[in-house]
């Protein structure tokens, strides 16, 4: 258990106990799943997942690399078409197995609560150290390398794996803000974010997932076969994270998370444009409010049917890896209409 002593302003510090790991994820309970279950209506499924190979051409993020797939071994010999009569005479099963190394982040994704912490006093001593969601300290609670351990340097607390137990499965509510400002560079603070929502009538309730699409991952598809890295730098709408009235909002909303089509899903901060903060809306959501942010999801399929049918609403089913210890995790995400 934590034994911070002062919480940051505006934040779920305690809120929803001491030992909490889930955050904003605590507003989807049993009677937010069965609303979320009426958004049914035709039984249509639409991934929204970009194929985990892309960015692809277009490198975007110089830490985190593909993923590579090879056969397993069992020695020297790969399990690739591999008939079992070579290990037992007469046996007719033939084998294939695989394994990939990847970067958790590379593609459509969700950050834990383990991805963005703060230099922050959490035990009133005066000096600031490094601390993450509820007060959980690096090193000590969060992140830390352990010699001999099979997970190296891993969260040993707010990871994706009580994520994945809750299922992270509810109301997705999509906002189009490609529809309501085009494809060019918008910085959207709370005015533009609920002028794009009023124009597509859209409401939101207490622990919705809410669905940002901009084009971006779209764009970054589209670009396999010729990449315009510049180009995709000044595509689409982002959030201004630097926007106060916009933080209060997604507090107040008591939304349960955010899930963007693009990458990072706000304005990149300089120092001096907001200190001190180089990402002011993944510290708020992350670090103040214990809100689960995800990127690179693909929504174009998904927006043509809500559009098509004047909706905006559909049942999202979106559970990271169960992997104790990752900081992010690959998703597959599924909107059912």
């Amino acid at each position: 258990m934590p034994d911070w002593k002062t919480a940051p302003e505006g934040g779920n510090w305690g809120r929803f106990g001491p030992d909490d790991e889930l955050g904003t994820l605590n507003h989807i309970g049993a009677a937010e799943r069965k609303a979320a279950a009426a958004e049914i209506r035709e039984g249509l499924a639409f991934c929204l997942s970009l194929p985990l190979d892309i960015p692809g051409a277009v490198s975007i993020h110089p830490r985190r690399k593909p993923p590579r797939l090879q056969p397993t071994y069992l020695g020297d010999t790969p399990y690739i078409n591999y008939p079992l009569e070579r290990a037992e005479a007469g046996l007719r099963d033939v084998l294939s197995d695989d394994q990939v190394l990847m970067s958790m982040q590379y593609s459509t994704q969700w950050d834990s609560l383990a991805h963005v912490g703060a230099l922050f006093d959490a035990d009133g001593d005066g000096t600031a150290e490094a601390v993450y969601y509820n007060g959980f300290r690096a090193g000590e609670h969060v992140l830390g390398a352990s010699e001999g351990s099979p997970h190296g340097s891993y969260a040993r607390r707010l990871s994706v794996a009580p994520m994945a137990a809750t299922g992270v499965q509810g109301r997705g509510v999509l906002v189009d803000l490609l529809a309501a400002f085009g494809p060019g560079r918008t910085v959207v603070g709370l005015e533009l974010l609920q002028q794009a929502m009023d124009s597509q009538n859209v409401t939101l309730r207490p622990g919705d997932i809410l669905m940002l699409r901009t084009g971006y991952a779209e764009a970054l598809l589209d670009m396999q076969e010729a990449p315009d890295p510049e180009g995709l730098s000044r595509f689409g709408a982002v959030l201004d994270g630097s926007d106060a009235a916009l933080l209060a909002w997604i507090g107040d909303s008591r939304i349960a998370a955010i899930a963007a089509d693009n990458e990072a899903v706000e304005h990149m901060q300089k120092a001096s444009e907001h200190c001190c903060f180089r990402l002011p809306l993944h510290h708020h959501c992350l670090f103040r409010l214990g809100l689960p942010l995800a990127e690179l999801w693909y929504f174009r399929d998904l927006a043509a049917a809500l559009a098509a049918r004047g909706r905006h609403a559909a049942f999202l089913t979106a559970p990271p890896l169960r992997l104790p210890g990752a900081i992010g995790s690959p998703v597959t995400p599924v909107a059912t209409i």
